[in-house]
C-alpha cells in the first residue's frame, strides 16, 4: 500500500539523499554547456551515462559540440562518434531530429528562449523526444523549472512505499512537482540525487541497503527481510 507523504517528508528524503551523495560528481550540475546537455540526454537513452561520456569525449574531440559543427557532419561521420552510446545509427537520426528543430527556430538561443511549456511542446514534437528526455532539456540546459522522472525515480520511492502505483509519467511528476515549491535549482537537484542514490546504493539487484540512512523508512527491505524469515 503506498503512502501520500507531506511536503515535509519530501523535504527530509532529499535532505538524506542529499547527506549521503553531495559529495558525488553529476555531470549536468551546477551548469552544463546546453547543447552538451542536450546531446548527453538525447544519446544517454537506453543506455549508461559511462557509455554517454564516450560518446561526448567524441564529440568534444571533433569540435562537433555545437549546433553548426555537428549539423555539418556526415551521418557516417557522426555515427562513428556517437557509436560508443549504442544504437547510434537511431541516436544519429535523433540528434539530426534536434539540429532540425533548432534551425526552424533560428538558433539554439532563440530556442532556449521559448516559454517552459512551449518548449516541451516543440521537444515532444521532435522524433526520438520523449516526456523524460524533453523535461530534461529543460531544467538542465534551459535551466528552468522541470521534475523529470525516470526508472530509477519510480524504484527509488516505490522502494519507500511512496508515489503513484502506476508508472505514468504525468501521474509520477504530478506527485512531485504537487508537493514541492517551484524551484530549478532543487528539481535539478533533487533528481540528481535520486539517480546517484539509485546507481549506488539502491540498485535494481542486490542493494546496498546497509549503506542506506533511508532503510528505516523502506517497504521493500521490510518485506524482503520479512520473505527471508519465512
Amino acid at each position: 500500500m503506498r503512502s501520500v507523504p507531506s511536503s515535509d517528508e519530501l523535504f527530509e528524503i532529499y535532505k538524506e539523499l542529499d547527506a549521503m551523495h553531495s559529495w558525488r560528481g553529476w555531470h549536468w550540475w551546477p551548469d552544463a554547456e546546453p547543447f552538451e546537455v542536450i546531446a548527453g540526454a538525447i544519446l544517454v537513452q537506453n543506455t549508461s551515462w559511462t557509455n554517454v561520456e564516450g560518446a561526448l569525449a567524441n564529440l568534444r574531440g571533433a569540435n562537433a559540440l555545437e549546433p553548426a559543427a555537428m549539423d555539418a557532419l556526415t551521418d557516417d561521420a557522426l555515427e562513428a562518434l556517437v557509436r560508443p552510446s549504442g544504437q547510434y545509427r537511431q541516436k544519429t537520426r535523433k540528434l539530426r531530429a534536434f539540429l532540425g528543430l533548432v534551425a526552424s527556430h533560428g538558433s539554439l538561443d532563440a530556442l532556449l528562449e521559448l516559454h517552459p511549456a512551449c518548449l516541451r511542446t516543440a521537444l515532444l514534437g521532435t522524433w526520438g523526444i520523449g516526456p523524460e528526455t524533453a523535461d530534461a532539456i529543460i531544467v538542465y540546459a534551459q535551466r528552468k523549472p522541470a521534475f523529470v522522472i525516470d526508472a530509477y525515480t519510480i524504484r527509488v520511492f516505490g522502494r519507500l512505499g511512496l508515489g503513484p502505483a502506476s508508472v505514468s509519467y504525468d501521474e509520477w511528476q504530478r506527485f512531485f512537482v504537487d508537493r514541492l515549491p517551484e524551484d530549478r535549482d532543487l528539481w535539478a537537484r533533487y533528481h540528481a540525487l535520486i539517480v546517484l542514490h539509485a546507481k549506488h546504493f539502491c540498485r535494481k539487484t542486490r542493494p546496498h541497503c546497509g549503506d542506506c540512512t533511508l532503510r528505516a523508512r523502506c517497504t521493500w527491505r521490510a518485506s524482503a527481510t520479512a520473505s527471508a524469515m519465512n
